[in-house]
């Protein structure tokens, strides 16, 4: 697909995609939204680009479009793309308006959306273009949906909804369900809640034949800086979207050896539960298990304070990170059904480690979470909630997880029933924070890592007291 324009000296080809890769598919994509990415050096941003100048050339004077990065210096990197395109046929930019005007009428808006809450002054706006580079920078799809809500033409123009991203990122959890999850890569889907019809093309460095003729090198300086990381190259190399690129965890956990069949829980085993609160967003009640060193029912002797994910309740409403609102009284009258059935039957469960805001005191009927949960039988200890305790714990979740990698296993490790679908959907993508890599990005769907975090972070009572349920 070419983009040209004339002079009276010569034709000026302005934008060509490379025949029979992702990037011409997704120009050619009839699918109103759409998902284009994976892996680095694919030609995300400049096919997006290409798929603006072709949906101007068709509608002209109707086509109407806003291109959003997270931040300005994501935005300027953008730019720097349209200034060496867009001018060849014939657009001008505007520093103070930040929008490309182009010659038959057409205009694209160059924005950033750093804050959810800067979503709503877009509220009346029309546009039948919108594109959202690096979509899993933003944590939540409540923003980029009340844009969605702004495609729509007066003339009746075709709208489309563009988006690009590669795994990893806050968002990664949201972006890989909406788009990746639902349908294998280039086959369309329907979303009924949404009333749209969706797509994920991927696109790779095998999908970009120019870069690695024009910078044979490139691949070497990208495994370079890795740092001998293997999965974290893969992740940039395919695109994997169950591996996340510089995540936390993603250098340690390994689905092959973390997760397992669950077993009937030793009586001699220490067991308990602990609990990230939440209402709007996800709880998440997590049960463990301690090896005292005894052989396990798989025949397996794991090292004394060994820990296992035994069972889960997350409540969500079904999308990532959006919570059920389900009431204190509610989900402690669920933990004590669930914790008599199933693989908790007959075990004594004691208390473990709970956020500390569920002690908070209501200021209208004066009582904590904790006290309500504790009427209905459900009993709690405080969370170790010091100064530093977030990222000691993510570091204890790292030893945990590295430990199990060797066998026999010298240190306790982690490992996780396969009955803990929540805990795995969630836990081994957690992003690193870009304010402080030695912690979780906090508006990442972090529920059942904090839960863990808090198991990890105390020893258990002595030998002969593991009725009491307090840690020592």
């Amino acid at each position: 697909m070419v983009r040209t324009v004339s002079t009276p000296i010569r034709e000026i080809v302005a934008f060509e995609t490379q025949a029979g890769t992702p990037q011409e598919a997704m120009i050619a994509c009839p699918f109103e939204d759409l998902l284009f990415g994976g892996a680095r050096g694919g030609g995300k941003t400049y096919g997006m680009l290409g798929d603006w100048l072709s949906h101007q050339d068709l509608y002209g004077a109707n086509a109407k479009g806003v291109f959003f990065r997270k931040t300005y210096d994501e935005l300027e990197q953008v730019q720097e793309f349209a200034q060496k395109i867009f001018p060849l046929v014939g657009a001008v930019y505007r520093t103070q308006k930040r929008t490309w005007f182009f010659p038959n009428g057409a205009m694209l808006k160059m924005r950033i959306l750093e804050r959810d809450e800067d979503a709503t002054k877009y509220q009346g706006h029309e546009y039948t273009w919108i594109c959202f580079e690096e979509l899993t920078n933003w944590p939540s799809p409540k923003p980029v949906d009340k844009l969605r809500a702004c495609l729509r033409s007066g003339a009746g123009v075709p709208c489309f909804f563009r988006a690009t991203a590669n795994p990893g990122g806050v968002g990664h959890n949201w972006v890989k369900a909406r788009y990746v999850d639902p349908s294998p890569p280039m086959r369309p889907f329907f979303d009924p809640e949404q009333n749209v019809t969706r797509i994920y093309i991927p696109a790779t460095l095998d999908d970009n034949p120019l870069l690695t003729k024009n910078d044979p090198n490139y691949w070497k300086r990208v495994e370079a800086s890795v740092g001998g990381d293997k999965e974290l190259l893969r992740a940039w190399r395919y695109g994997d979207w169950d591996i996340v690129a510089g995540g936390m965890l993603d250098d340690l956990f390994r689905r092959e050896i973390h997760i397992i069949v669950p077993f009937q829980i030793p009586y001699s085993w220490y067991v308990d539960r602990t609990f990230d609160w939440g209402s709007s967003a996800p709880f998440s009640v997590n049960w463990w298990a301690e090896s005292d060193g005894t052989i396990a029912p798989n025949g397996i002797t794991y090292p004394r304070g060994t820990m296992f994910a035994i069972q889960e309740w997350y409540g969500w409403n079904g999308k990532p990170n959006e919570g059920c609102k389900l009431l204190a009284h509610e989900i402690a009258d669920g933990i004590v059904e669930r914790e008599h059935q199933g693989i908790l039957l007959n075990l004594t469960i004691n208390d473990g480690a709970a956020d500390t805001q569920i002690w908070d005191s209501d200021p209208i009927i004066s009582i904590s979470i904790a006290d309500e949960m504790l009427e209905r039988g459900v009993g709690w200890i405080k969370a170790d909630k010091k100064p530093g305790s977030r990222k000691q714990g993510w570091q204890r979740l790292r030893r945990f997880l590295k430990a199990a990698h060797k066998f026999p296993m010298e240190e306790p490790g982690l490992f996780i029933f396969n009955n803990c679908t929540h805990w795995i959907r969630t836990v081994p993508v957690l992003p690193r924070s870009d304010k402080d890599r030695d912690d979780v990005d906090f508006k990442s769907e972090d529920h059942s890592g904090d839960s863990t975090r808090y198991r990890l972070s105390y020893a258990i009572p002595p030998a002969g007291s593991y009725e009491t349920g307090v840690p020592g």
